[in-house]
């Protein structure tokens, strides 16, 4: 069964890791990507790596999941932070791996 849709957010991406994205609702979210010098890459000044972008919108998916839950309890989650961190890095030989923490 599927969810019957509220809302729907589409984006564009070129250039993988060090490209841009921009959302398709007139480029609300518009970033250049630079894949971090700690991963090999060039660093660019003015750009950010994917993470980040994602990083933000895991806080605000879950931050928005709190207010929901308290709601429904007939509790007040307005003074709640939510903080996120995602990090990439190796698994074995040939893949990587991204872990989201919230706290």
């Amino acid at each position: 069964m599927g969810i019957q849709p509220l809302f729907t957010a589409t984006a564009t991406a070129t250039g993988g890791r060090n490209g841009h994205s921009r959302a398709e609702d007139g480029g609300s979210v518009s970033v250049d990507f630079s894949l971090p010098k700690s991963m090999g890459g060039p660093g660019r000044p003015n750009a950010t790596d994917p993470e980040a972008p994602v990083c933000g919108w895991v806080c605000g998916m879950f931050r928005g999941a709190l207010d929901y839950l308290a709601a429904q309890q007939k509790q007040n989650a307005r003074s709640a932070v939510v903080t996120c961190s995602v990090t990439i890095g190796p698994r074995g030989q040939r893949h990587l791996q991204h872990t989201i923490t919230e706290t």
